[in-house]
């Protein structure tokens, strides 16, 4: 089973979970990045992903908006993360209205900054360590593509790995497996929340955070797939 882009989406990535039967004693579930920003529940999001990791082996794969909070936390790079969600990260850990409380000003943003990093420095050690791709013997799996222009895509940049679109969606991979990402909502790429099937690659970003809806991606055994989704807002079925 394979999700992305879950951006702070605590309520519906559980609902998707239960959605698609998800056990994970016995099934394999990759995440492809993106766990953080824009959704309401980021530190919830990454305390269970944490969790699942540790716990059942979850393939954890690192995204552009996990570096980006890495960067703002430890090197400064504060503007580019806020203005693409970093706002509703902070809050997730410092409550909900907590620029709101403090008209947001530097001294607000400093202490929330200092918060984080003394309370979860495991959150940030955990996103340090994040791989950028995971390799099957069927399947490549990345947050945003590999550039086709690098014979062996191990040797291409980093940044690649986790910001590439375009370059990588309108050429043809040179691989004899297909790609799976995240990172560019498909509703780029065909109009529809849905996840886009193509020979070479499979975009699986439902742009959740966007209000649309989070994918999940079961390939069986026997290489067949399934799809399940649910859209923004839906949480857990109340237990009966």
């Amino acid at each position: 089973m394979v999700i992305s882009d879950i951006h702070g989406c605590y309520d519906e990535f559980n609902a998707l979970l239960h959605l698609a039967n998800y056990i994970p004693e016995q099934d394999k579930l990759i995440l492809l990045g993106d766990y953080v920003d824009r959704g309401p529940n980021s530190k919830e999001v990454l305390n269970q992903i944490i969790q699942l990791h540790q716990d059942y082996g979850v393939v954890t794969l690192k995204g552009n908006h996990d570096q980006l909070f890495l960067e703002a936390m430890l090197l400064q790079e504060d503007d580019r993360w806020l203005k693409n969600g970093g706002y509703q990260t902070v809050e997730s850990y410092m409550g909900p209205s907590y620029f709101e409380d403090h008209y947001f000003n530097k001294n607000a943003y400093a202490e929330a900054k200092a918060y984080i990093m003394e309370h979860y420095p495991h959150h940030l050690e955990f996103l340090q360590a994040l791989p950028y791709y995971y390799e099957t013997d069927t399947h490549l799996f990345v947050h945003a593509g590999i550039n086709p222009f690098y014979a062996d895509f191990r040797e291409q940049p980093k940044d690649d790995f986790i910001w590439i679109r375009d370059l990588f969606h309108d050429q043809p991979t040179s691989l004899d497996k297909p790609v799976v990402f995240g990172h560019t909502p498909t509703v780029h790429l065909h109009e529809s929340p849905e996840v886009w099937f193509q020979k070479d690659k499979i975009g699986i970003d439902g742009a959740c955070a966007y209000g649309k809806q989070l994918n999940c991606l079961e390939i069986a055994k026997d290489g067949t797939y399934n799809t399940y989704a649910v859209s923004k807002g839906t949480k857990l079925p109340a237990s009966t």
